[in-house]
């Protein structure tokens, strides 16, 4: 009589043996390629300090075995509050490996925020940087009451509630052998929270597999091999999941080394890329704008480049003409997501960065996309509507939010909340956030076509377009634009440069010239700040 494979061999057995065997666990990427090539750099510091994949797998198993030492368990929470360093690498692998969940803090949320995310996630270890002491020390008791901090760096001299010793002392009361625990695919492996804007921040739980199947479609997106030994620079933050998932991930799948910066330093670019001869790099338009007006960018050896990745929003062909002349050899393209997705869902393919450099691509390999009305319909190509998701790199769900996590997998399909249209390439064309849309005079403007229209005059470094209550349009288009660095220009010129491009009610009522844009630690702007700041614009202006 046959027995019920299912029931002769169950693989949801928490038995750690039977688990090593075929578990999905983001900590093991770095066993993997360590096996191949343990003398391999791994990590270059922002210090310049190199690590290899053996000494970094010794680490992994320390510092997990010293975490699980405190008395944690299987997922609960370890806040992180760093900037870019090996340090962080090290602990999200070693979490993973432990059955941990990682959540480091976006350093662009305000100290209140943090201490929200952090007493949210329920932390009950928080590893910080003693450059952060006086935010700590600025949490609320009860808060700090809870948890163990350990410091990156020194123990700060003035004592700091819940202060526990330094992470490298942490790291060296574990053993370094093999850490093998009971792991499954689903469980949670990161904890990022979504930047607030009428509500405080979200904490989207983020499993190993949807992280695995990220790192797998980016290794394929990017052409990465484990016999290139790709390095990646890491400009963008670590605590985001489009350089953490989307490019860092990728690059140890493949034995391949990360060089850290601890921020985005354009003048040092250059350097690091000559010194590591660099063969991918991810920045924001505005981080290229910016590296295009250093000094020592000319007359460089960029040829290791192969790929130059952004992000964000697409760019006007003028920066994109001036970038692919500074890498002569690199695919210049653009990768589109959102972290309840594990980004990328779309990438630009290579053979579309001219002809398609305004869309976001087409769907990476584990992804399928759909674009959706508002009664759960999929609509044909060419049709406007929702852009929804569907494949394993979704995310398990919204912190402590069912209501929010049901809505967002309504009609079975993750809803991104983004707005577009799809052509017969599956190529993904943008047309606005749904909040994001402005009504003017009866008229549905998409924000995102009034700001590349004056992204493509020389002299304008980066520009947000809302819409600001008026009494007469209902909502006016209303630009904040942030000039070329030296550049003097006029509202005027503007607005006559968008006259001679877009339709009458297309064109911004009001440009207001700044020096700045309120962003997210990931560098996002922030149009809810400046709808808020700009509220009663048209009302005073009478």
């Amino acid at each position: 009589m046959a027995t019920d494979a299912r029931q002769q061999h169950s693989f949801a057995d928490p038995s750690p043996a039977l688990n090593m065997i075929n578990r999905v666990n983001v900590g093991d990427v770095i066993t993997r390629a360590t096996d191949q090539f343990p003398d391999r750099e791994a990590v270059i510091g922002p210090d310049g300090t190199a690590i290899t994949y053996r000494e970094l797998e010794a680490n992994i198993n320390r510092l997990g075995h010293a975490l699980l030492g405190l008395g944690l368990k299987r997922g609960d929470v370890v806040g992180v509050l760093a900037r870019n360093c090996t340090e962080i690498l090290l602990i999200y692998f070693a979490c993973a490996r432990a059955g941990l969940i990682f959540a480091p803090m976006n350093l662009g949320l305000k100290g209140e925020d943090i201490a929200y995310c952090l007493a949210d996630a329920g932390a009950q270890v928080l590893v910080a940087e003693s450059e952060f002491q006086d935010m700590v020390r600025s949490f609320p008791r009860d808060l700090v009451a809870r948890q163990r901090v350990f410091w990156i760096g020194e123990v700060p001299g003035v004592p700091v509630k819940g202060s526990a010793g330094t992470l490298s002392e942490l790291v060296t009361e574990g053993s370094a052998e093999p850490l093998e625990v009971f792991v499954d695919d689903r469980d949670g492996v990161q904890l990022l929270y979504t930047s607030g804007t009428t509500s405080n921040p979200k904490g989207v739980v983020t499993g190993h597999l949807a992280v695995i199947m990220s790192g797998l479609s980016g290794a394929l997106a990017h052409g990465m091999s484990a016999g290139g030994a790709t390095t990646v620079l890491v400009s963008l933050p670590l605590f985001h999941c489009a350089m953490l998932n989307g490019n860092v991930m990728p690059a140890f799948m493949v034995g391949g080394k990360a060089v850290l910066q601890r921020g985005f330093a354009p003048d040092i670019i250059p350097d690091l890329i000559e010194k590591h001869r660099i063969h991918h790099l991810t920045l924001l338009p505005v981080m290229y704008a910016t590296l295009l007006q250093q000094s020592n960018v000319q007359g460089r050896d960029f040829t290791s480049v192969v790929r130059a990745g952004y992000a964000m929003a697409p760019m006007p062909e003028e920066r994109l003409k001036a970038i692919h002349a500074l890498f002569p050899n690199a695919d210049v393209v653009l990768g589109a997501g959102q972290t309840e997705f594990t980004p990328a869902a779309c990438r630009q393919r290579a053979e579309h960065q001219w002809s398609k450099a305004a869309s976001w691509g087409t769907a990476t390999a584990m992804t399928r996309i759909g674009i959706m009305d508002e009664e759960g319909n999929l609509l044909p190509r060419g049709e406007i509507g929702e852009v929804v998701y569907r494949g394993p790199q979704v995310m398990n769900g919204y912190l402590k939010l069912p209501e929010q996590t049901a809505e967002s997998f309504r009609h079975g399909w993750f809803h991104s909340g983004d707005m577009a249209w799809m052509d017969e390439d599956g190529a993904v064309w943008f047309t606005d956030r749904k909040k994001d849309v402005i009504k003017t005079g009866g008229e549905n403007v998409a924000s995102i076509e009034v700001e590349r229209c004056l992204l493509a005059h020389p002299a304008v470094a980066d520009v947000a377009v809302v819409g600001l209550y008026h009494p007469r349009w209902g909502e006016a288009i209303t630009a904040v634009v942030i000039p070329q660095s030296g550049a003097e220009i006029e509202a005027e010129e503007l607005a006559g440069h968008c006259r001679s491009r877009l339709a009458g009610f297309k064109v911004p009522k009001s440009i207001l010239i700044e020096q700045e844009l309120p962003r997210t630690g990931t560098g996002k702007i922030q149009k809810h700040v400046i709808r808020a700041s700009l509220k009663d614009f048209y009302l005073l202006k009478g």
